[in-house]
């Protein structure tokens, strides 16, 4: 279906490419693999805005883009992912200043960090990773919808998942961990099969709409996403890759490779839904195989479970 693969870049799924007159929103976009995708889609003529919690980092971000890439359209919008009150005023500013988004890259996320609860208490991990952008992604849906409504090309929402999925589905009976004991990498796996189950009820709902979704394995990226992770840390996820393969690291270009071709492939057009690797659609994680998504992150029951539960948690629902 492609010649990409895990060494592909992002200069390389660009090439080609016009996004001229196309808006995407990109969460996490202050460091890492955010900044790349930025970077890529302004070059491409997309008119970007990046969104994260620090104003400092997002404007150093935003200057150093208007300053390297040539005719790059940059803005910034405020929010915390792990504030419910922070993302619906976040969301409600970048609504009315953009009131078509043709793109939506939900790329922030916090991984293997000791516990904690958001603001609205919350497990942090699938509170910030999973439900800060459930809401998020329901209060800036009429700004996708208006400009699906009359776009040749569908819109995208790409949900930043990964292998780590492999840790554990969701647990329905206690997502929170209230009731049972925290293990920041059970925690952090349930949180990325709650993405990638995100984007299987979006794109069945909104398919409709002229608007698909995909979630997204980035790959292992050195970046400040692992900034809380101990030697041990890196020791145990080394531990969970299948025996005699080795954990193999990828650069921030590659890492954001699948992202960027998640949001551009013209191959994808009539395609939603699925989990994304290496650049390629990924098939059943098999015994022993390092790559591929879990049968239980595609679940069509699960994802409509998941949608139910999210609504109930945030205390809001989305009629589509």
């Amino acid at each position: 279906m492609t010649h990409f693969n895990a060494e592909s870049t992002t200069d390389d799924v660009i090439q080609g490419r016009s996004l001229a007159g196309r808006t995407a929103v990109i969460t996490g976009a202050s460091s890492g693999l955010g900044v790349e995708t930025a970077r890529v889609l302004a070059g491409a003529g997309a008119h970007v805005v990046l969104v994260a919690r620090q104003a400092d980092k997002l404007e150093s971000v935003a200057a150093s883009l208007r300053e390297s890439v040539p005719g790059a359209v940059v803005d910034t919008a405020l929010l915390d992912l792990s504030d419910l009150d922070s993302v619906r005023s976040g969301a409600a500013d970048i609504a009315a200043r953009f009131p078509r988004i043709d793109l939506l890259i939900n790329n922030a996320g916090v991984m293997a960090c000791p516990f904690g609860r958001t603001a609205q208490g919350f497990e942090m991990q699938f509170g910030t990773n999973h439900l800060g952008h459930f809401l998020l992604t329901g209060l800036l849906l009429p700004s996708l919808q208006a400009a699906a409504g009359d776009s040749e090309q569908a819109c995208r929402i790409i949900a930043l998942s990964s292998a780590a999925h492999r840790f554990g589905p969701v647990d329905f009976e206690d997502p929170n961990y209230e009731q049972r004991e925290y293990h920041k990498w059970g925690a952090y796996g349930q949180s990325k099969t709650a993405n990638a189950l995100f984007a299987v009820e979006l794109d069945k709902r909104l398919r409709g709409h002229n608007i698909r979704a995909f979630s997204v394995h980035p790959g292992v990226i050195m970046t400040e996403l692992s900034r809380h992770m101990s030697q041990q840390d890196w020791d145990d996820l080394q531990a969970s890759v299948p025996d005699g393969q080795e954990l193999v690291l990828k650069s921030v270009e590659q890492g954001a490779a699948t992202s960027v071709w998640a949001a551009t492939a013209p191959e994808l057009e009539e395609r939603g839904g699925i989990y994304l690797e290496d650049c390629q659609i990924a098939g059943p994680a098999g015994p022993g195989e390092r790559g591929g998504v879990q049968d239980y992150a595609q679940d069509p029951a699960a994802a409509e479970r998941l949608w139910a539960l999210s609504e109930q948690l945030v205390g809001q629902t989305f009629d589509i």
